[in-house]
């Protein structure tokens, strides 16, 4: 994959996309903390109480070639313009839906905060636009690693606005969010990607998507990518029902969830040097390895401590598959095939995710009738999806005739 290489443009770039991350990134844990709570404020159902936050990854699934295509033809900057655009306008709504209190208009910007988050997906890929190849997994690294500041400041502007428009709850924190992506617009006018040059005539535009998903490690970047990912979801999402159904306090299952979190992105400071030293197929391995602890942990008890140690290994696994992954898909190919690649990633990643996230409640409240028995089906379902990502690293693994990278 040929680079424009400009070390000083590269650390420029690092730092607003760090900052995004860290930043702008707060509001999808805004949005998350409090999609099902104003959800079952507003609905009139409490079954659908939780739709608004799957429609946010449904929105991100859907957005995410289009907004590839955009950044391809336009560039970085105005995908990114466009992302915050779209989550300033959807906590607008929001805000004016718990207003009139608007179940449906609260899911139209359920839906259009997930372009934003389509958006902030592209960070990771953008953060190796202008580094050396050497430098790829530590720049996606850095980048991810923001996101460990994004989980801290979330919760605690939820905690200091989402009572500052009372009689109306909620509002303040959506308000807040308008706040951050206006902040996101000053702060991408200092991110200096160069476009990718247009295709001429008579060139090639690059392999088809066709062409792409059959190349060996294109296919097991991605699938590395969906079944960490998906993994996460499915068992962080039944979470907190596991642990208040098993005789816990809600604030026990917030800090457990809490514990999680910080086990998803502090490995980020790591996982760039892991992915150097022992090359990306091992660390996707560990990665995959560590999950399938978070499930044996989980199924081997309903203790408090089972449940740290499962969402612990459950972070740490996502983070080494899902860097891991990524890496794999930088470093597979042209410039020209960036848009189709990166876009068809997402949406097969984050369409995954969506099933994953609709799957864990059925899951959860019918496997039997009692919270252990949901729990552990949560967690059996976990092994189709290993056993297809193991078998297809050791087929790479196996086959590939090409050097690992540096």
């Amino acid at each position: 994959m040929t680079h424009v290489i400009n070390d000083s443009l590269a650390k420029r770039n690092l730092v607003v996309l760090i900052t995004a991350q860290a930043v702008l990134g707060a509001q999808m844990a805004i949005s998350f903390i409090l999609g099902g709570l104003a959800g079952q404020y507003l609905s009139p159902n409490p079954c659908l109480a939780t739709l608004p936050i799957s429609l946010i990854i449904l929105g991100s699934m859907l957005s995410a070639p289009v907004m590839s295509t955009i950044m391809q033809k336009y560039g970085r900057r105005a995908g990114f313009m466009l992302g915050v655009t779209a989550g300033g306008l959807s906590a607008a709504i929001q805000v004016y839906a718990l207003y009139t209190q608007s179940f449906q208009l609260f899911l139209v910007g359920g839906f259009l905060t997930g372009i934003y988050m389509s958006a902030q997906g592209f960070y990771r890929f953008a953060a190796t636009d202008t580094v050396s190849p050497a430098l790829m997994p530590k720049a996606i690294s850095w980048v991810m690693a923001g996101g460990l500041l994004a989980a801290i400041i979330g919760p605690q502007l939820v905690k200091l606005t989402q009572d500052a428009l009372a009689p109306v709850p909620f509002a303040g924190a959506y308000l807040t969010v308008i706040a951050l992506n206006v902040f996101g617009i000053f702060l991408f006018m200092a991110l200096k990607i160069p476009k990718p040059k247009p295709v001429q005539a008579g060139q090639s535009s690059g392999r088809s998507i066709g062409q792409l998903l059959r190349t060996p490690q294109i296919a097991v970047a991605i699938i590395s990518a969906m079944v960490a990912y998906s993994l996460m979801n499915l068992v962080m999402t039944s979470t907190p029902l596991a642990v208040v159904g098993c005789g816990f306090e809600t604030n026990q299952a917030a800090d457990i969830v809490s514990a999680h979190v910080l086990a998803m992105y502090v490995p980020s400071f790591f996982t760039g040097y892991f992915i150097t030293w022992f090359g990306v197929r091992k660390v996707i391995a560990a990665g995959l390895v560590i999950l399938a602890a978070a499930g044996i942990t989980a199924l081997n008890g309903v203790e408090i401590e089972n449940f740290y140690g499962a969402l612990i290994l459950l972070g740490i696994g996502w983070n080494f598959g899902f860097i891991g992954g990524t890496t794999m898909l930088a470093e597979s190919h042209a410039p020209e095939e960036r848009g189709r690649v990166q876009g068809l990633n997402d949406f097969l990643v984050f369409g995954m995710v969506t099933l994953a996230s609709l799957s864990s409640g059925g899951l959860m409240n019918c496997s039997g009738g009692s919270p252990q028995e949901g729990w552990q089906a949560v967690n059996l379902a976990m092994l189709p999806l290993l056993a297809l990502a193991g078998g297809a690293l050791l087929w790479f693994a196996i086959t590939s005739k090409s050097r690992e990278p540096a």
